[in-house]
């Protein structure tokens, strides 16, 4: 699956890093949603970090302890091979700036470290 679509793209780059800084995390609006089929593992977009250089955002993540704060790197999610030849997947249900994160967490049960 691809990751990031153009309309993903445009949204990334039109969300500076610090752009949403004066909004509390909760109500920050998610650019895009990305899950590991077979186990624990999401990542949420919701600016650019370094898009430019390196195809990098900054969101939310977590890998079943809790969702931290942090960088994560398009390339890398893509890169990354799962079992039964499957790959980490895009969340067709979200769609850029309609759900924020606090919504789209606690439907997935996921809370903050």
């Amino acid at each position: 699956m691809k990751l990031i679509t153009k309309e993903i793209e445009e949204a990334i780059k039109n969300t500076p890093y610090g752009s949403t800084e004066n909004v509390e995390l909760d109500d920050k609006k998610v650019i895009a949603r990305f899950f590991n089929p077979t186990g624990a593992g999401t990542w949420y977009v919701l600016e650019d970090d370094d898009w430019k250089n390196g195809r990098v955002v900054f969101g939310a993540a977590t890998l079943g302890y809790g969702l931290e704060l942090g960088s994560i790197s398009i390339d890398e999610l893509e890169s990354l091979k799962l079992p039964l030849g499957l790959t980490i997947e895009r969340d067709i249900s979200v769609e850029p700036f309609k759900s924020t994160l606090g919504e789209l967490r606690k439907a997935h049960g996921e809370d903050w470290m």
